[in-house]
């Protein structure tokens, strides 16, 4: 894509996900990968920096006889991830009117 994703779009992206059922970290990169082409190992410390931050934690899960590492929003989380949305919503609007000859503030 030649739009780049900045940091708060990541933890936008990466919070949206998880909102919608626990995932695990490759699970998370493949679907962030449809929006930018960034490698696997690129996520992991924007999962910790959520983490960090009190918005995501995490539990191992056994499958295939090794652990994985499950990500879940935390109820902080969910109310980053809906101000981040409402962000969104705003800035989606704004770039829309202004790409279709919008001249309104």
């Amino acid at each position: 894509m030649t739009f780049t994703l900045n940091a708060p779009m990541l933890d936008f992206l990466v919070l949206s996900i998880i909102a919608e059922g626990d995932a695990y970290g490759y699970q998370i990169s493949q679907i962030i990968k449809r929006a930018a082409g960034s490698r696997d190992a690129a996520l992991y410390p924007i999962l910790k920096r959520l983490q960090e931050s009190g918005y995501v934690d995490t539990y191992d899960e056994q499958y295939q006889g090794r652990n994985r590492k499950y990500y879940r929003i935390t109820p902080a989380g969910k109310v980053r991830q809906t101000e981040l949305l409402k962000e969104w919503e705003t800035y989606k609007f704004i770039i829309d009117d202004i790409v279709k000859g919008g001249v309104s503030k």
